[in-house]
């Protein structure tokens, strides 16, 4: 595979079979043999080199193909993703020195991008290195604008036993503008693949159809985003040869569930961050990762651990922060993203995030611990665990569980021995809510609010 040193469509036009490639929208599907003899955007592409560009579309096919053209020709590129607050448009355009917006009429732009070609027989410059800036998505206040480059972004894309070839259809369940979806996005066009693009707009159903029409052979999501996708009818429709995680812990059920639903499929999880870029993937159908990944530095990724939290440095890692919002790596060159560990038995564990533990009479509990015991079950299909108020000791834990079918009588008292078995006492539930579903927020990670 050619590695990242040049513009995106200068390595997509390399790996040539253009014709049959393509990226497939909810309504509209592109060869890519289309870009080598138009454009999506109402102005010519050289025409906006060295700009600062926000591509601000509403559907994902329409950001994809302003970002192939414009990168090696922008001097930034800014992927606006679809839930972003409109009180935070000022601060992302001033942040990132926006001077051209580029959008199919989600908001007012410079630039109109449609899959509508206009013909345009030339060839494209290359004019410099674009910066890719992504937006954290965090939960509260305005988000971080995180600076990659494209070299930074498929650095992790190397030939394996799963990676995608000419023929290969990818699939996500993410948005590509998000980092996990951006990934996707570029193993299939480095790869030599096509791509499903997801929407907003569609139900689970109809997107597991869809998939399944296209013959997706590789697809991705959050084990949230999997545990969704298990229960809908439709999840049989599709035949994947590759299965990945991310964006979660990918607990032992998930795993379990997905290759013996999937038979005779790769399922793999990975772990990867916006700032971070991918650390690793593990691939032994286990949860966790081999306690030898960590000091050894292969593979050009030096990890360590430091008070139970894991630290990352490669090549992978973002460049910086655009903004006065602090530096994105220690004095090292570390990135520390808050993801805690647990050693058992020659494995690291995660077991959540150090700005998410609940704090129950002065001890800690991390509510993905307590989910991981809950979703072994062969009842659940998965559960949220959250803090209640509590006047004796703060806060209690507490669980919301989506059962496979009608929960029995009994299912509660099975939940509670399990824990029970399998937890210190101030982690088990006091008590235990069926729900018919949990929220997944626009990320593809369940939504972790207050009770």
């Amino acid at each position: 595979m050619p590695r990242p040193d040049g513009s995106l469509w200068g390595l997509i036009e390399r790996g040539g079979y253009l014709a049959r490639r393509f990226l497939h929208g909810l309504d509209t599907s592109v060869a890519l043999a289309e870009l080598a003899a138009g454009s999506s955007l109402s102005r010519a592409p050289e025409g906006l080199a060295g700009k600062s560009i926000l591509i601000a579309t509403g559907d994902q096919l329409t950001a994809a193909l302003a970002a192939i053209e414009l990168d090696g020709i922008a001097r930034r590129i800014v992927l606006c993703p679809p839930d972003l607050s409109p009180d935070h448009f000022p601060h992302v355009m001033a942040t990132a020195e926006i001077d051209t917006v580029v959008s199919d009429g989600r908001i007012s732009g410079d630039v109109a991008c449609s899959p509508d070609f206009t013909p345009a027989e030339r060839a494209r410059p290359f004019c410099c290195q674009t910066e890719w800036v992504l937006l954290t998505s965090g939960t509260t206040g305005v988000p971080k604008l995180v600076v990659h480059t494209l070299a930074s972004l498929a650095g992790a894309i190397e030939p394996n036993s799963f990676t995608a070839a000419e023929g290969s259809v990818w699939s996500t369940f993410y948005d590509i503008r998000r980092y996990g979806g951006l990934q996707i996005f570029l193993r299939a066009m480095l790869g030599g693949g096509s791509l499903v693009l997801s929407s907003a707009k569609e139900p689970v159903g109809d997107f597991l159809a869809r998939v399944g029409r296209h013959g997706v052979t590789h697809i991705s999501g959050t084990p949230s985003h999997w545990r969704r996708a298990l229960m809908s009818p439709i999840a049989g429709k599709m035949a994947p040869k590759y299965v990945r995680l991310s964006g979660e812990i990918a607990d032992q059920a998930i795993l379990d569930d997905l290759k013996a639903f999937y038979r005779g499929a790769g399922v793999a999880h990975a772990f990867a961050s916006t700032e971070a870029g991918v650390a690793f993937s593990v691939d032994d159908g286990m949860a966790g990762f081999p306690a030898s990944l960590i000091g050894n530095g292969a593979d050009e990724v030096e990890m360590k651990i430091v008070d139970g939290s894991l630290r990352i440095r490669s090549p992978r890692t973002a460049t910086r922060y655009l903004g006065d919002v602090g530096p994105l790596r220690d004095g090292d060159g570390f990135v520390d993203n808050g993801d805690m560990l647990e050693a058992r038995d020659g494995r690291y564990y995660f077991v959540g995030r150090r700005g998410g533990v609940i704090n129950v009479g002065g001890m800690k509990v991390h509510p993905e611990e307590v989910e991981a015991v809950i979703n072994r079950h062969p009842a659940v299909r998965m559960s949220l665990v959250k803090a209640r108020k509590n006047p004796f000791t703060g806060a209690v834990v507490v669980a919301d569980v989506v059962a496979r079918e009608e929960p029995s009588d009994t299912l509660q008292g099975d939940i509670l021995a399990a824990c029970r078995t399998r937890l210190a006492p101030h982690k088990v539930p006091a008590a235990i809510r069926f729900v018919p579903a949990l929220d997944v927020g626009d990320s593809g990670k369940i939504a972790r609010v207050g009770a």
